[in-house]
């Protein structure tokens, strides 16, 4: 694996890639793993690829390479063994790893001014590499809930489907301490009744803003027109997600992830024309097609009884709509959880943290998202 394009050769040899999953896979098994048994025979912990990092989504390209990528792992250790060990398991793999592996370097230069590390190649001494020691509760802090505990319904929704997805994907290796499987499943996706909840605040995002694309056009503003569009294509993309029961990753790979569902063949025609259209009526044709199909896809889930996925004029506007707020209705009528429904009483149909905001520094910092359980709870 150590290049093998033909006319490469001395400085210009690359590795050739090798995506980050199987990258870590081979790392552990073929360098971590005997190192700790020989340093630490009796010591028991999980190996995995998890957390934040396109390639622990499995969408790594050697774009990819030029930082936090590369062979690394994380190692999840008691609290005691952390308390006692962690320093002593990074000293030794710093003087044991080889310095690259499968031609990338395994010697990771400091953080810069934005915490983020790069490979480097190293220079003598004691490789800083990047297999991280951490403590089960690491979990919690980083999802800013605790997963190993009872999780209420407003701690499901308060943490943002990126990090879930982000604990459910990559890869797991080992996992001697037992935990991260029994988390992994236990967060697999939502409880039934969040999901309800979760779906018919989606339809409520779209009844809120359906009749507007061809409203805005109407008076000439086809750039408002096309604004709304956008909101509505990225609010149908969404609900499939919730409809095939798949967190959805953050905007960079929300397309990349969509395209695997399986109802992109059928939605992502229309959505592009509903993007691309140069005017309010094609756009507002292009999203009516794709309003029909999630709206039999719902009937097919049979989470509330039939109902009718046509759409039609908006009142005696002429604008195409499905009112999705019959979808809305339907599917709060159908939760039947004490805790969501109370939940339903106080916030009525804000849905997740993610329903609320896309921001960054919202979504990306679980010490915010853990304070707007104040949303859903007294």
């Amino acid at each position: 694996m150590n290049g093998s394009a033909a006319g490469r050769t001395g400085a210009e040899l690359e590795p050739d890639f090798v995506p980050g999953l199987l990258l870590s896979e081979r790392f552990y098994a073929e360098a971590v793993r005997p190192i700790l048994a020989d340093a630490f025979p009796r010591l028991r912990y999980s190996a995995a690829l998890i957390g934040p990092g396109s390639d622990v989504l499995g969408y790594d390209t050697p774009r990819s390479t030029d930082h936090e990528w590369g062979p690394r792992l994380l190692l999840f250790v008691s609290a005691e063994d952390h308390a006692e060990h962690a320093v002593a398991i990074r000293t030794v793999l710093g003087e044991r790893l080889p310095s690259t592996f499968l031609g990338y370097s395994t010697h990771f230069g400091p953080p810069g001014a934005d915490g983020v590390r790069a490979m480097m190649p190293h220079g003598g001494g004691e490789i800083m590499h990047k297999v991280e020691v951490h403590p089960p509760e690491t979990l919690g802090a980083w999802l800013g809930v605790d997963p190993f505990g009872a999780m209420s319904a407003a701690d499901w929704l308060t943490v943002p489907q990126q990090r879930l997805r982000e604990v459910t994907g990559g890869a797991v290796y080992h996992d001697g301490l037992g935990l991260l499987g029994l988390v992994r499943a236990k967060l697999a996706y939502f409880p039934r009744d969040v999901w309800l909840y979760l779906l018919a605040a989606q339809w409520k995002r779209l009844s809120q803003q359906e009749a507007f694309v061809g409203r805005a056009g109407e008076v000439g503003d086809e750039l408002g027109s096309a604004l709304v569009a956008a909101a509505l294509v990225r609010d149908l993309m969404g609900l499939a997600f919730l409809m095939e029961c798949r967190y959805a990753p953050y905007s960079k790979w929300f397309g990349t992830a969509f395209a695997a569902l399986a109802c992109a063949p059928a939605l992502t025609p229309r959505l592009e024309r509903a993007l691309r259209a140069e005017s309010w009526q094609a756009r507002e044709n292009a999203l009516a097609g794709a309003y029909e199909i999630v709206a039999t896809t719902h009937n097919a889930l049979g989470i509330t009884d039939p109902l009718d996925p046509a759409t039609r004029s908006f009142y005696s506007r002429p604008f195409r709509v499905l009112f999705a707020e019959r979808f809305c209705e339907a599917t709060l009528a159908a939760i039947g959880n004490a805790e969501v429904r109370a939940i339903v009483d106080r916030a009525g149909t804000i849905g997740s943290i993610d329903q609320v905001s896309d921001n960054t520094d919202v979504l990306g910092d679980p010490g915010r998202t853990a304070r707007l359980r104040a949303l859903y709870v007294g």
